[in-house]
């Protein structure tokens, strides 16, 4: 049996009353994996964006849950990891069709983030994060179209990644904006996150699964192996997007890392402007029918954001798309075969009782860092900088497209090496 990542964890399922702001259903497991695979002994807290057998997909919005079927087998990934020897825990809470990075949900509510319990616990795969973080399950699968694998993982001192867009299948998944949506998991230490890697990425010897993604002329998921670090660098202008203290900290880890400083020269402005806009155009084009048939089924906030995607015309989308397309040329062409270092958010999580202005600043700071993984499609890994007096902060690591399993086994060295800075491998 696989010890990788292991501790002592509370099974949801033998919970008597499971959170339901964390969990939508549990079971003892729910679903149980292959014996023997390589993740035998882990558990899942799968997003509610994933079909599940016997199960119904609901994207966190109940009005929506009420009106599926019960799915009859299981979304790609699911299967993958079973097969695998992974049990699935339960099916675990979701912004309302994902289109959030605050964590909450107007019906089941927002759960309560375990490192800072005043904070919120960062969304939209909330309930996976807060899962893991609580001990329940080893794994949180969850989805990153905005951010939502990498900022409740930053808010919450967890590891998470950010596949290359379309190197995972996302067939069995609810989508939000397919041009952006990724699939991703969240876990405590860098071992468990490798091993989910090892699964997902070592199917066979094919290209990534074309599911919609851009070519991109690199590596293929299935040869993804460990090599030799690459370059770290850094853009200085990205840590000014920050607050200063998580600014600070991330670019004295950066620098504590050995890492050399370039310029993307980006018109972040028009960068994050043009992402929206496709984001929005996409997200309504998904989901704009149905909720214009159930104009009372979602929280405010999603029903704003939604209000506005409905207003985004089709001409504007597409110059938004054209210069996403040139943002993602330039962003991979400067990057190269390096790694970016930069703050996963741009701060601290909000506190739950912050007004509305405030919640909505920290989300636009943040989403303009998140974006640019989103943008040029590439893996993402947030690593949680050691803690200190304050709330937990992310160092994020973005790196060339389908370069995934190397960029793991970066973040773990560095990771490593910020808590040991003698840490064997470490770029320097």
């Amino acid at each position: 049996m696989s010890t990788v990542g292991r501790g002592e964890r509370k099974p949801v399922g033998s919970m008597s009353a499971p959170d339901k702001t964390v969990w939508r259903v549990t079971g003892a497991p729910l679903v149980a994996g292959t014996p023997g695979g390589p993740l035998a002994g882990q558990s899942v807290a799968v997003k509610d964006l994933f079909a599940v057998a016997g199960q119904r997909v609901g994207g966190g919005v109940a009005a929506f849950l009420a009106e599926q079927a019960v799915e009859t087998g299981h979304a790609a990934v699911v299967a993958e990891l079973l097969a695998a020897g992974a049990d699935v825990a339960g099916i675990a809470t979701t912004d309302e069709f994902a289109y959030s990075i605050t964590g909450g949900n107007g019906r089941s509510g927002m759960p309560v983030n375990p490192l800072v319990p005043g904070r919120v616990p960062g969304g939209s795969s909330s309930g996976p994060a807060v899962a893991v973080a609580r001990g329940e399950v080893s794994i949180g699968l969850g989805t990153d179209t905005a951010g939502s694998i990498r900022v409740p993982g930053a808010y919450q001192g967890l590891w998470g990644i950010r596949t290359t867009h379309g190197s995972i299948d996302t067939a069995g998944l609810l989508p939000l904006a397919p041009s952006f949506d990724t699939i991703g998991w969240l876990t405590h230490d860098s071992a468990t996150l490798a091993a989910v890697a090892d699964v997902v990425f070592g199917r066979n010897a094919s290209d990534p699964v074309d599911s919609g993604s851009r070519a991109y002329g690199h590596r293929s998921a299935a040869t993804q192996s460990a090599s030799s670090p690459q370059p770290l660098v850094i853009d200085q202008a990205l840590y000014r997007e920050a607050e200063p203290v998580t600014a600070n900290e991330c670019l004295s880890a950066a620098s504590s890392l050995g890492a050399s400083r370039i310029s993307l020269d980006a018109p972040l402005d028009d960068w994050f402007i043009a992402f929206r806009t496709v984001q929005a155009n996409e997200a309504w084009r998904r989901h704009g029918a149905w909720i214009s048939a159930h104009p009372d089924a979602l929280a405010p906030e999603v029903a704003q954001r939604f209000q506005w995607a409905s207003t985004v015309d089709d001409e504007s989308a597409t110059r938004a798309r054209e210069l996403v397309g040139e943002a993602a040329i330039r962003i991979r062409d400067v990057i190269a075969d390096r790694v970016l270092l930069l703050p996963t958010t741009a701060g601290p999580p909000p506190y739950r009782d912050a007004d509305a202005a405030t919640t909505e600043a920290v989300r636009t700071a943040t989403l303009r860092l998140t974006c640019l993984a989103s943008i040029a499609g590439l893996p993402a890994v947030t690593v949680p900088l050691p803690l200190r007096d304050g709330p937990p902060v992310g160092l994020c690591l973005i790196g060339a497209p389908n370069t995934d399993r190397d960029l793991i086994h970066l973040a773990a060295r560095c990771g490593a090496a910020l808590v040991e800075p003698a840490c064997e491998g470490t770029p320097s």
